[in-house]
């Protein structure tokens, strides 16, 4: 019976330890991510069933008193596409708000800091008119140092994809 009872305690205690440093990543990696306030600039590549190149500019900063980063990325002629980040208890999650008009939304599953990595994988959507319909469905980002960052956002339409990769150098940091 103490065998089993330490047996369980143990599967227990290693289990709350990796949520435990889950959490903590994701605190980790948002704490990092608020650092992206301010203007950036860039370009933004296709590749898959799209593909072309073009400038990009984007916008970070925060809201609810530091509890979400907003992310605007602006293209000539195109909309303006805004994400959304902000913690949820253990979880970093991301709501992407679309020039197609739907809001998929998106959870880190993969934070690996040392390499500065966060991979959202997707969760569901709103307003997807139909299965069809483009949408994101994925998305990485990756921060180079503090003037460097690439998000690489996974589209799919149908059984098509596309990857937008966007390559950003800051502009102009916020100033408080």
């Amino acid at each position: 019976m103490n065998k089993t009872f330490l047996s369980l305690l143990s599967v227990c205690l290693t289990i709350s330890g990796v949520f435990g440093a889950e959490e903590k990543n994701a605190a980790e990696a948002f704490e990092r991510m608020k650092s992206f306030a301010g203007d950036w600039e860039g370009t933004a590549e296709w590749t898959g069933a799209r593909t072309g190149t073009y400038p990009m500019k984007a916008n970070y900063y925060l809201t609810g008193n530091g509890s979400a980063l907003v992310e605007n990325l602006i293209a000539e002629e195109s909309p303006i596409m805004t994400s959304v980040y902000h913690l949820d208890g253990a979880d970093l999650r991301m709501t992407h708000f679309c020039g197609a008009q739907n809001q998929p939304r998106l959870k880190a599953d993969q934070v690996d800091l040392s390499r500065g990595l966060i991979n959202f994988a997707f969760v569901d959507i709103t307003n997807l008119r139909s299965p069809d319909a483009p949408h994101v469905h994925g998305m990485e980002m990756r921060w180079i140092d503090p003037n460097h960052i690439n998000v690489t956002f996974l589209f799919q339409s149908g059984n098509k994809e596309s990857r937008e990769r966007i390559d950003l150098k800051r502009a102009a940091k916020k100033h408080d």
